[in-house]
């Protein structure tokens, strides 16, 4: 069985970050923000990593370069995300397996729920699984339009729903699963009907269907995942997640974290047994601290830093 494909949106301009680095390249608890989206889609069985840079391209190249599976195409326009996963269609052809479409900028993505898509596109044969999630708050986002059977209809992004469609809690989460060739065929014939006259991957499902293939919606992800991060707020936001799961871990692995709410931690930290980290520390990635140590409390250990058993900081 051919392994899955992952195509990567990361082109954008990231305007609302006000920021000289590109979105994809800030760092959350110690990793670039894309890197979390591609350890995802790694946990789902994804074997080449297709990165669709734009917005200053060498920075997002150079800082993922070192990784083996990844390859790169370059979007020089931004014309939607339709236009984006067109400039992968080299890096897709021949390939006849699933192609993961994922964005850059949502490091809470989980490995199990993308592999739960691929799982729907293989049980059923759909040529697209749409991933879903629920939510009330849902300004701003694609609504996930279905028939009174409850079979899907179509995606309607907000700035194009009606009222009523506006009322729709089940929102598209921007990843899917589908069929690399006949991603490919539906590419082909997008068309900027819409009112930012752009070339929207949404449309996609529809064209496959209107060709007589199957397309499902899969409510298998958490509004949390759908995160996506586009201001600093939102960065703030998830890194308070993130930071969440690596204190939880430490702590259930015999760590003491005497305030959480007071602890940073970088994501690959090594703290051994009835070590005690007390309030204001900030721990650098790369950091390995024995047992029975005694951090803190407003200590910063920067990275790389090798601190023996036994050891008051």
């Amino acid at each position: 069985m051919t392994a899955p494909v992952a195509v990567i949106l990361a082109a954008g301009k990231s305007t609302r970050m006000k920021s000289k680095t590109p979105k994809v390249l800030h760092p959350v608890c110690g990793r670039l923000m894309i890197e979390y989206v591609m350890d995802a889609a790694r946990e789902a069985g994804v074997e080449k990593l297709v990165v669709i840079v734009g917005h200053k391209a060498e920075l997002v190249r150079d800082a993922l370069s070192h990784h083996s599976d990844v390859v790169f195409a370059e979007q020089v326009e931004q014309n939607g995300t339709g236009h984006a996963v067109m400039m992968a269609e080299e890096q897709l052809q021949g390939h006849d397996g699933s192609t993961l479409i994922l964005a850059g900028d949502t490091p809470l993505l989980q490995g199990s729920s993308l592999k739960a898509l691929l799982d729907a596109q293989a049980a059923d044969g759909s040529a697209c699984v749409i991933g879903t999630a629920d939510t009330e708050d849902n300004d701003g986002l694609g609504r996930v339009v279905r028939d009174d059977a409850g079979q899907f209809t179509c995606i309607v992004e907000h700035k194009d729903a009606t009222d009523e469609q506006r009322k729709i809690t089940e929102i598209n989460t921007g990843c899917y699963a589908f069929d690399t060739q006949l991603l490919l065929t539906s590419l082909r014939q997008l068309k900027p009907n819409n009112v930012q006259a752009e070339y929207y991957l949404t449309d996609c499902p529809r064209i496959l269907m209107d060709d007589g293939h199957r397309v499902s919606a899969s409510c298998s992800l958490t509004i949390q995942e759908a995160i996506g991060v586009n201001n600093r707020l939102q960065l703030a936001e998830v890194r308070r997640h993130i930071q969440a799961d690596v204190l939880e871990q430490l702590m259930l692995s015999g760590v003491t974290i005497v305030d959480p709410l007071q602890t940073s931690v970088d994501v690959g930290v090594t703290i051994g047994g009835d070590t005690v980290v007390y309030p204001g520390c900030v721990i650098d990635q790369g950091v390995t601290i024995g047992a029975d140590c005694r951090i803190g409390p407003h200590a910063h250990v920067t990275a790389g830093t090798n601190i023996p058993d036994g050891t008051t900081v």
